[in-house]
């Protein structure tokens, strides 16, 4: 039986950092622009780093995909071994990643089995998602079965956070420019979520303890969790990250919420202070 190799984007974000390694997944980087300089997303900068740079008044980063010749260089160095890759990746909504891995493929056609899988999500989820595939690829999972595993995982992956500062997310097209600006007049914070592969707005709030507020509600919606992790733009546990904890550890007293950096592709989104989860929710019958 043919043995099945993920490959996956720099936009996934693995809790254990050494897990693609472990696992021989190929991650093509993205590359992040800030002004004339450009970065390998998880390669050249991290996410302190980036933000770091952002002068105010200046440009703001962005995130582009990996060409499509970066995915067919990744492609053939696999076809070397293995004939049946799943190329799983962050929402099509919110990039051209897919659109260029299958571009990436064509050239492999009738070589190699490539299949691309459109998760309609990022960071941690889209992690988790690869994590599972891998996983099952190393058990000796067929192709196919895969690829309805992780499509049936998809529909159980939430993400919420709240935005310090819209600009970024204005930068990005999603947001408007008058919108962002009004927003920072008010001093009212966004919250998103991911809905359908694509940001979206849920409400806004008028200050950082109410958007705490709002994602421990947010949590607190999924009775079965599976997993569950809180993103922020620090390695560092910070006042409102010490709030949200303390108060999940009264209303989840077993469970611990592993707190963890967003890359730098997301960073391009929601910029420095803001915060945010993402679950991964249970069947009722697996708990």
């Amino acid at each position: 039986m043919s043995r099945v190799r993920i490959v996956t984007d720099s936009t996934a974000h693995f809790l254990d950092p050494d897990f693609p390694r472990r696992h021989n997944i190929a991650v093509v980087p993205l590359t992040i622009r800030l002004g004339e300089a450009t970065f390998r997303d998880g390669v050249d900068i991290t996410t302190e780093k980036l933000l770091e740079r952002v002068s105010p008044n200046g440009p703001l980063p962005t995130a582009s995909a990996p060409r499509p010749e970066q995915f067919t260089a990744a492609y053939n160095e696999i076809a070397s071994s293995d004939n049946s890759i799943l190329s799983i990746h962050l929402s099509s909504k919110l990039g051209s990643v897919c659109h260029n891995a299958t571009l990436g493929s064509d050239p492999l056609r009738g070589r190699c089995n490539i299949q691309i899988i459109d998760t309609g999500t990022i960071s941690t989820g889209l992690g988790w998602l690869v994590e599972a595939a891998a996983t099952a690829a190393g058990a000796g999972m067929a192709a196919d079965d895969i690829v309805r595993l992780v499509r049936g995982l998809t529909h159980k992956l939430y993400a919420a956070f709240f935005v310090d500062s819209p600009d970024y997310l204005a930068n990005n097209g999603r947001f408007g420019r008058a919108h962002s600006i009004l927003s920072g007049m008010l001093g009212v914070k966004p919250l998103i979520t991911l809905e359908e592969g694509d940001i979206v707005p849920m409400e806004k709030v008028r200050n950082r303890q109410q958007a705490v507020e709002k994602l421990i509600e947010f949590i607190m919606e999924f009775s079965d969790l599976e997993q569950a992790a809180i993103l922020q733009s620090t390695p560092h546990l910070t006042e409102d990250t010490r709030l949200l904890l303390n108060q999940l550890a009264i209303d989840f007293p077993d469970r611990k919420f592993p707190v963890a950096v967003y890359g730098p592709s997301l960073a391009t989104y929601l910029g420095p202070g803001s915060m945010g989860a993402i679950v991964f929710e249970s069947e009722p019958d697996e708990v």
